[in-house]
């Protein structure tokens, strides 16, 4: 399995944390810088409007898990809070829904939403930067690889 990159959208839709993963000509996986803001923005208008149109076809009982072109597959996650994660993977990879609840509850939660420090909203474009959240991510995220 080859994981390419991970996001985090708030509520606002913004893109609060951004992670990608590289492979190097050795075969080992490499963290790359995170990419740009407008490569978040579209992909989260084309997680938006496939969702809104999953539940305009399926009724609001169904839910928007994956989609897969020929180059990758994106996995879908929605809190309760109405963060938005997002996993980029090869299009061999199974339904990756379980792991993101887990980046949500084990991570994400732990790290991020009990660390009084942390500032609730993230405004103008305010990024994540928990480095136990970022450690613990890598380190999930290599194990899975």
């Amino acid at each position: 399995m080859v994981v390419y990159s991970f996001h985090i959208f708030d509520r606002h839709t913004e893109c609060v944390y951004s992670k990608s993963w590289l492979p190097s000509s050795a075969g080992s996986e490499v963290a790359a810088p995170t990419t740009s803001s407008d490569d978040a923005k579209l992909l989260f208008g084309t997680v938006f409007s496939l969702r809104n149109m999953v539940r305009k076809l399926g009724g609001d009982d169904d839910a928007f898990i994956s989609y897969r072109t020929a180059q990758y597959k994106l996995h879908f996650y929605e809190t309760p809070a109405n963060l938005r994660f997002v996993i980029l993977t090869d299009t061999a990879t199974l339904s990756m829904r379980n792991v993101l609840h887990q980046i949500y509850i084990n991570l994400w939660v732990e790290y991020v939403v009990k660390n009084p420090l942390a500032p609730v909203e993230h405004k103008k474009g305010e990024g994540v930067k928990n480095e136990l959240f970022e450690l613990g991510l890598d380190q999930f995220i290599r194990g899975l690889m």
